[in-house]
């Protein structure tokens, strides 16, 4: 059984797809992203809006995001999104999809502050379940009671609300309450 469980967690994961939209692609994370997601990250605005940023942003957090999200193991498939064709930046955000069990899925994103407001995070979001790459049945979200605009983004896409819960912030050191949303998806062939 051990043995099992080792060879499952030693199994490499697909490689991400990139996922076009109409203003931008969704692409894997690439070494030279660091730079950008530890200045966008490290904004107080972006960190406090998510479960996991910390503020201050520490020095190599970034470069250990990208190195975990190129690993052949990783539990969650992180996309830039990145503008560059249509004369966008380079990175405007990330949108993450943590794997779960029973073929769901969690999404999760931020987008740099000086995009919000532009329907890039419901742009992002959209293209994300319609390609659906970790063929899940259900994705799941959760976000801060006080950040509005990012429950938009999910009902907007279709996402139900299920409930109240509360989530540990690292950037603000406290429980914070949170909404979490669902959307059944038609599992693709």
């Amino acid at each position: 059984m051990l043995e099992s469980i080792a060879k499952t967690l030693a199994d490499p994961v697909a490689p991400q797809p990139v996922i076009a939209s109409e203003r931008f692609v969704l692409r894997p994370l690439q070494r030279s992203d660091a730079g950008l997601i530890a200045h966008y990250a490290g904004d107080e605005r972006v960190a406090r809006g998510t479960r996991s940023i910390p503020h201050p942003f520490p020095p190599g957090a970034a470069e250990a995001l990208v190195a975990r999200a190129l690993g052949p193991t990783r539990s969650e498939d992180v996309w830039a999104l990145d503008g560059t064709a249509q004369g966008l930046g380079e990175l405007l955000g990330l949108i993450h999809l943590a794997r779960m069990d029973r073929d769901q899925s969690e999404i999760s994103f931020w987008i740099a502050p000086a995009f919000w407001n532009t329907g890039l995070a419901s742009e992002a979001v959209g293209a994300l379940i319609a390609a659906n790459p970790q063929r899940s049945q259900t994705m799941f979200a959760e976000v801060f009671q006080d950040n509005p605009g990012s429950a938009r983004v999910l009902t907007n896409n279709g996402f139900e609300y299920l409930g109240d819960a509360e989530s540990f912030s690292v950037a603000r050191g406290v429980v914070v309450p949170t909404w979490t949303y669902a959307l059944p998806l038609k599992k693709p062939r």
